[in-house]
């Protein structure tokens, strides 16, 4: 498989792993009175802070979770002020921290810049995407080459799913040059790609501006396919093909058989109208096909009515920009505002009614808007989380879902979980550090009304986290005889075990050592 290599890549192609875990620090909640709004909020979540670290945030409880992923990322065009703030041990990459991104078009560390700004975050947004997920980017011409070889490095060639084609507007300002670089950018991409290999994508439809009427049609048709062509009421084509395979003609020719029974058997006239409207009635809901002679002893199919045609990936019935529609929800500015009817499409295309969903460059929380659509329409319990790094996380991305009527968590990014010498952080509250290690022991949230030292009791297995910020703790006997679960195997963390390794063996006890044996992400 061909890979991409830029300078700084072999800095960052597992710096997923290095990037220290932080807490999210819930601020507030919206609405502030939760009265009515169970299980409406607690899942969605909007969180400001640098995406890198949030998505590392977020792998504890999400890890292979998210449905559906949206994102829309730096376009890298020159004009953008994004700045690369990611610690990277690299001389070279050293030299662009804090730095703008250059507008020279020849300027290739602007591209290395960027790739190596993306790759730590599309590791992490894929051990977040379930089995049966799939990604979106958005993306332009300056990156989407690029964009398209890393992705098949991070999630593998074969999970490539569709490159979609979205219409934009151009700005008619060759006219005024004798000669141009390059004609007038009128379209921007959509990438999309899936987890699983074997992961299907289910059928696309465009909607139709005027619905169709059912209709019969020839079912004889022009192209040359010698295997397509067989007996069917006593009629082989000599040429060209019929639509269907046989099996497929000779099922809809009994369906149709079966309608005309049963007109007769319930004492009805036989007639074309009747055993239309039957069709009509029954078979648009069984949703089999129906293969006749026409009056002209030719074959010929029943197409039923519809509101929808089948989609491709050249989407040039929306625009790009939703700017118009932003400006109804907020008087603040914000550039490029994506159009929320693109990303209500792919929600409803790709996901179900109450999927996880996931925008880790939030901007101005267009996904959540879509999300909020959608549920609205057609009573749906999805989720979003959003995480926007710069300041308007709070004035334009939160305050935009409040006023589309959304409700939502609202978190600050955290302090680190570990000191850089690798010893537990004694600034995090002690119930943070006791909600971590418990998922990274089950994947299951501790029960926050235990008292003590006890986390859970999971598959058997009772937890236990013996800590104390001011002091050291042992495994003894002491410590065994507050214990009042009753589990087949123990599991304790203490600074030190006093225990024989034999005890142990005999009353099923793991000891762990704080903060040794703390699994880290």
């Amino acid at each position: 498989m061909p890979t991409l290599h830029w300078i700084g890549k072999d800095k960052v192609v597992n710096h997923h792993h290095d990037v220290p875990f932080h807490i999210l620090d819930k601020k507030y909640s919206f609405p502030t009175d939760l009265s009515g709004f169970e299980n409406l909020t607690g899942l969605n979540k909007i969180i400001h802070g640098d995406n890198l670290l949030a998505l590392k945030a977020l792998l504890p409880e999400y890890e292979g979770k998210i449905k559906c992923i949206y994102i829309d990322p730096p376009y890298n065009t020159g004009n953008e002020n994004w700045v690369y703030n990611d610690n990277v041990n690299h001389p070279q990459i050293k030299k662009w921290l804090g730095q703008v991104v250059g507008r020279e078009a020849e300027d290739l560390t602007r591209h290395d810049k960027w790739l190596c700004m993306m790759y730590p975050r599309l590791k992490l947004l894929h051990k977040l995407l379930a089995d049966d997920g799939a990604i979106f980017i958005s993306i332009d011409d300056n990156e989407v080459s690029h964009l398209r070889l890393i992705m098949d490095e991070v999630f593998g060639s074969g999970n490539f799913r569709n490159h979609i084609i979205i219409k934009r507007g151009t700005k008619s300002v060759q006219a005024q040059f004798d000669s141009i670089d390059k004609l007038g950018i009128a379209c921007e991409h959509l990438v999309c790609y899936s987890k699983n290999i074997s992961y299907k994508l289910p059928q696309f439809y465009f909607d139709l501006e005027e619905a169709k009427e059912g209709t019969w049609n020839n079912h004889w048709r022009g192209t040359d396919r010698p295997t397509m062509r067989y007996e069917i009421f006593g009629i082989t084509p000599e040429e060209g093909q019929w639509r269907w395979g046989k099996q497929r003609s000779e099922i809809a020719i009994e369906n149709y058989k079966k309608c005309e029974n049963d007109i007769k058997n319930k004492n009805r006239v036989v007639n074309q109208k009747n055993i239309d409207d039957w069709y009509l009635l029954n078979a648009i809901e069984k949703e089999i096909d129906l293969l006749r002679l026409s009056k002209n002893n030719k074959p010929e199919h029943y197409i039923a009515p519809t509101d929808k045609k089948f989609g491709h990936n050249l989407w040039t019935d929306l625009m790009v920009n939703g700017t118009s529609e932003y400006n109804k929800y907020s008087e603040i500015k914000f550039d490029n505002p994506k159009n929320s009817k693109i990303i209500e499409r792919i929600f409803k295309w790709v996901g179900g009614k109450s999927d996880i969903i996931l925008d880790s460059f939030a901007g101005s929380g267009t996904t959540a808007h879509a999300v909020i659509n959608l549920n609205k329409a057609d009573g749906g319990n999805r989720k979003f989380i959003l995480v926007e790094m710069e300041d308007y996380a709070e004035n334009i991305t939160a305050e935009r879902v409040r006023r589309v009527g959304g409700e939502f968590d609202f978190y600050e990014l955290g302090l680190p979980l570990f000191e850089e010498d690798g010893n537990l952080n004694e600034k995090v509250p002690t119930e943070k550090i006791r909600e971590y290690i418990y998922f990274m022991e089950t994947k299951a949230l501790p029960n926050m009304g235990e008292a003590g030292y006890f986390l859970g009791k999971h598959s058997e297995t009772a937890y236990y986290f013996y800590y104390e910020k001011e002091s050291q703790t042992n495994l003894d006997y002491d410590f065994l005889s507050t214990i009042k679960i009753k589990a087949e195997q123990y599991v304790i963390y203490a600074d030190n075990c006093l225990l024989t390794k034999a005890y142990m063996l005999e009353k099923h006890i793991i000891f762990k050592k704080i903060p040794r044996d703390i699994s880290k992400l």
